[in-house]
């Protein structure tokens, strides 16, 4: 066998040194082919894992960085998470704000709880029959240094309330009653689930719908009154434990849309078969990767890949 031809040397040849840089730089061009897309045409990011304090520095480095590099009227986010903070995803949201007068969201598999409430600060929202959104569920850090649902927590103390009030409560639930509830804690959950639904829905009013103009049936002009009152019912609804029963239950695109107490208009990206095809092989590889490289969070944009967990 001959020696194999030497590459010659090119500026457009770049020689990866291993393999996970090999998958970076696929990761790079499937990406690239997303914020290419017609329906974009802007700069794309995605943030895959629990949005937990530090990932809005790590966001802002990111975004800083690419802004430096080339500037954009539209920010495109891949986004699949299972919650976290809703005052991280406040600094988020304002960080992309200042950055970008567009910004769109794209949801390859799931966004729940304070992913939602991130989610609803869209201007256009991109869904396809396979992704789901969740209920506004502020995880919130306990005394015993773990994360909770905060509306779980105060779902379990306000019926016990309630038993204690009509005298069905046990002697075992009172004693819970007594030792299971911090009332400084209890604050704290009930700051975190209002803090969610007045995030979402300022951002719904001011983002959302702000090019909602009339309303789809009867063509009526739509006020400001009316697109707060909108707002404030989707909040309402995505916040009733009673109607969702969980943290983790997944609302698909066509609930959301077709719902009448949430009616929310989503883009189905399934609709456009090369669009998600491109969605979908970008997200299976990072997921992939991320198995492989044993991590829980991670934010990438072009040439620039950074795990957080």
């Amino acid at each position: 066998m001959g020696t194999p031809a030497p590459i010659p040397p090119s500026s457009s040849v770049s020689i990866p040194a291993s393999a996970n840089e090999y998958i970076e730089q696929e990761l790079d061009k499937r990406l690239t082919a997303i914020e290419t897309a017609d329906v974009f045409k802007g700069h794309a990011i995605s943030v895959n894992g629990p949005l937990i304090f530090g990932v809005d520095d790590i966001l802002r480095s990111a975004v800083e960085k690419r802004c430096k590099k080339e500037q954009a009227d539209r920010l495109v986010i891949l986004l699949t998470t299972p919650g976290g903070y809703a005052e991280t995803v406040q600094r988020m949201v304002e960080t992309v704000r200042h950055h970008y007068a567009l910004v769109d969201f794209v949801v390859p598999n799931y966004a729940y709880s304070a992913g939602t409430v991130f989610v609803m600060s869209g201007d256009a929202i991109y869904m396809d029959y396979y992704s789901r959104l969740g209920p506004i569920d502020p995880q919130v850090d306990s005394a015993k240094g773990h994360q909770v649902s905060a509306l779980g927590t105060l779902e379990k103390y306000n019926s016990l309330i309630e038993k204690s009030q009509n005298g069905t409560i046990t002697t075992a639930e009172v004693q819970l009653l007594i030792d299971g509830f911090d009332q400084g804690e209890l604050y704290h959950y009930e700051q975190a689930r209002d803090l969610s639904i007045a995030l979402l829905e300022e951002w719904l009013v001011k983002y959302k719908f702000k090019n909602w103009k009339t309303t789809q049936t009867r063509k009526i002009p739509v006020t400001d009154q009316m697109k707060k009152d909108a707002a404030s019912r989707i909040g309402g609804v995505l916040n009733n434990t009673k109607k969702w029963h969980s943290h983790g239950y997944g609302i698909s695109m066509d609930v959301l849309q077709r719902d009448p107490e949430i009616n929310l208009l989503i883009d189905d990206y399934g609709d456009d078969p090369i669009l998600s095809e491109k969605i979908r092989c970008y997200h299976e590889l990072l997921s992939d990767y991320m198995v492989k490289r044993s991590l829980e969070g991670v934010i990438h944009s072009l040439r620039d890949y950074r795990p957080f967990m």
